[in-house]
């Protein structure tokens, strides 16, 4: 059966990290700290810029175009959660982290897509960065983009490269005029998003978790070509997974441990925290699943090749006595006694036969056969 996985680069599923134009690596390079230079992949024209201003009472959704707008808005009464849809605009940047008084460094973080999962804290802004992963159905690959969070008195800016998320769930929420989210203070609005983003951690890793349990059996009944490429490809899957993933646990204990953080919302944390260990020890438990596969399928295929060697070398030991009658008897020399006589022809034929015979049932007792 012809393979259905094709060849891909490290670059089409998203795992190439340094895929940024060359000027912008000489730019960076030697850069003073705090220049805002934009590390990564432009994946948009525009950036889009979203703002949801709520409380108790009220929650009002806005989409503005020009990053002024927004300001109004959070200087208002309230409390307010910003969400900007490209991060590749550096003026835009640099006007947000001026207008609300962010540190430089935070906002280089920003602006740099490779950044590691991590919190820190910057001159009074709580700064949290990880990797936010959407699992492509269609294609069974992940697909990621930094997720950059800036929490904050009375608002939160998150930053995104490309528009689509996994956070509905929580805008939903929101909407709700009984909701938690609208009657607690932002860092538990900063956690619900963590949240939804951890969730998804552990459904795409469910989702590949399931097709790795479907090759087991594969491994075992038909040990092809085509197994040892999703094995590999699955590797790589789980491999990335594991690199995005392992450090949002230091970056969530960093969170809980943070001032920002109300005591009320100590526990939902430690919840939290649960749901990152399950998603990595998940990880571990297919990494090492897969890797089982892979020593099968080596077995496996060892095995075929030495049942392989085996039967030839059988064959050969068969067929060797009957060379050496046949090439004996093929030498060409006029005086050969024996092939005067009458019954030469099918006495070599009997012994021939009485050879193979002989040997077949020798190696069929030994059950080499």
């Amino acid at each position: 059966m012809k393979s259905m996985f094709k060849p891909f680069s490290l670059r089409e599923l998203g795992l190439w990290k340094t895929d940024k134009p060359a000027s912008q690596a000489v730019l960076k390079k030697g850069a003073a700290p705090g220049s805002l230079i934009f590390v990564g992949q432009k994946k948009m024209d525009k950036p889009l810029i979203q703002v949801i201003r709520f409380d108790e009472k009220v929650c009002e959704e806005y989409d503005f175009e020009k990053v002024e707008e927004i300001f109004e808005k959070i200087d208002a009464k309230g409390k307010s959660w910003v969400n900007i849809d490209g991060v590749h605009d550096e003026k835009l940047i640099e006007m947000i982290g001026s207008r609300m008084n962010m540190d430089l460094l935070l906002l280089e973080d920003i602006l740099d897509t490779s950044q590691r999962p991590k919190c820190e804290d910057y001159n009074g802004n709580l700064y949290v960065v990880l990797r936010m992963i959407h699992y492509d159905e269609a294609k069974d690959v992940t697909v990621s983009e930094q997720f950059s969070m800036v929490l904050g008195e009375n608002y939160l800016f998150t930053f995104q490269e490309v528009p689509g998320d996994v956070l509905n769930p929580v805008r939903e929420r929101m909407r709700k005029p009984k909701a938690r989210i609208r009657n607690r203070t932002m860092d538990y609005l900063a956690y619900a998003l963590l949240d939804a983003i951890v969730d998804n951690y552990i459904f795409a890793i469910e989702q590949f978790g399931e097709k790795i349990d479907q090759i087991d059996e594969e491994v075992l009944i038909n040990p092809d070509k085509s197994v040892l490429e999703k094995i590999n490809f699955y590797k790589r899957e789980i491999n990335y997974l594991r690199k995005a993933i392992r450090p949002v646990r230091e970056a969530v204990i960093q969170f809980e441990k943070s001032d920002f953080i109300d005591k009320r919302n100590k526990h939902f944390l430690k919840d939290l925290l649960d749901h990152v260990t399950i998603a990595t020890e998940s990880i571990e438990t297919y990494r090492e699943l897969l890797s089982d596969q892979l020593n099968i399928y080596h077995t496996s295929m060892s095995n075929k090749l030495n049942e392989i060697m085996r039967l030839l070398t059988i064959y050969t030991l068969i067929f060797s006595p009957l060379t050496l009658i046949v090439g004996i008897y093929g030498m060409n020399f006029k005086f050969m006694p024996e092939l005067d006589y009458q019954y030469s022809y099918p006495i070599i034929w009997g012994v021939m036969v009485l050879i193979t015979g002989s040997m077949f049932v020798y190696f069929k007792k030994r059950e080499w056969l």
